[in-house]
């Protein structure tokens, strides 16, 4: 059995491809549950046997004893593995950091939209009685103006005077007089 595990892995270095296609008949049990055991995926596994093949192919030269292929072939499994392993990691933590990120901005929009909501607020109290009205049911409740007009008994010409200047006043509270008219 060792001479014949021998002449496989002598014939294989050579080139003979159906030798080496014999050494990986004989070995893709043992590597694919190595490999499940370590990584716990199938698929993965089977990725990871194929590439341990193809490693130990093409550095079948390297190997100096014939007779510790198993552990040799073993290790380049593990060495797969931990780097599919740290890989894994690596994603996990870029997807909960981005995720952590993701709702740490979201809780910043959050507060900051009630934040400027609270602003909004504020100022609106701060307007004159017929300004906050006309702005109230224009930009928040969503009436044209000559439905205000209507609804307050007042020219059209007046409504929008009215809008107009609380637009104006409104931004002067919010910004602190940083913004344009």
């Amino acid at each position: 059995m060792d001479q014949e595990l021998t002449n496989l892995i002598k014939k294989a270095r050579s080139g003979d491809l159906e030798a080496f296609s014999i050494l990986v008949s004989k070995y893709k049990g043992q590597v694919f549950r190595h490999a499940f055991s370590i990584v716990n995926d199938r698929m993965e596994a089977e990725d990871i046997a194929q590439e341990a093949f193809v490693k130990a192919y093409s550095s079948l030269s390297k190997l100096d004893n014939d007779f510790a292929f198993v552990s040799w072939l073993t290790r380049i499994v593990t060495n797969i593995c931990y780097d599919k392993l740290k890989k894994r990691q690596k994603i996990q933590r870029l997807q909960l950091k981005s995720h952590d990120q993701a709702e740490q901005m979201s809780m910043t929009s959050s507060i900051d939209r009630t934040q400027l909501k609270l602003e909004i607020q504020e100022a609106m109290q701060k307007l004159s009685p017929d300004q906050r009205i006309v702005l109230s049911l224009r930009d928040i409740q969503g009436y044209s103006y000559d439905e205000i007009s209507k609804m307050l008994s007042i020219p059209l010409g007046t409504v929008k005077s009215r809008i107009h200047s609380a637009r104006i006043a409104l931004k002067k509270e919010i910004f602190g007089g940083e913004q344009n008219e």
